[in-house]
């Protein structure tokens, strides 16, 4: 697994393109060959872009939900709706197709955000108020998930 690491401001243009930052495609080199996958986040108003090797690991283990129950089927359809399969162009820039600039409320102010092995493309107003509005709950949140004495020994 690659781990990513970084927060960027970036602009996009009328198009709806971005420049992906230079550390960032540093960081994604070996990705560039195989390209990306570019989805709506389910929890937030973002976009999630996908190595396409984090992506066909994710599908294998969404693959081995039972379709025959309607609850995973839904799950499937909607955690896949929108889904677009993304390369960078020769100028190294990013297409964000319309309809998902929609979904994030994409304006000219970006932010493209590691988040362990994928990036998050995030309306830099939204993304702010998202980071503001956890920070109160952080320390309880961090204390929630990682303060656990479990068996992976992760302190």
């Amino acid at each position: 697994m690659n781990t990513l690491i970084g927060t960027y401001e970036c602009k996009a243009d009328a198009k709806g393109r971005l420049m992906l930052p230079v550390a960032l495609k540093k960081q994604l080199s070996s990705s560039m060959q195989t390209g990306f996958v570019l989805k709506r986040a389910v929890f937030q108003p973002c976009l999630e872009l996908y190595p396409m090797k984090e992506w066909e690991e994710l599908m294998q283990k969404v693959n081995k939900l039972n379709r025959f129950k309607k609850k995973n089927n839904d799950f499937i359809r909607r955690f896949t709706a929108g889904v677009k399969p993304i390369e960078l162009d020769a100028s190294g820039r990013l297409l964000v197709p319309k309809d998902l600039v929609g979904f994030a409320n994409i304006t000219k102010e970006v932010v493209v955000s590691s988040a362990v092995n994928i990036i998050e493309i995030w309306d830099k107003k939204l993304y702010e108020k998202a980071i503001d509005d956890a920070a109160d709950d952080f320390a309880e949140l961090a204390e929630e998930v990682m303060g656990q004495d479990d068996a992976d020994g992760i302190s």
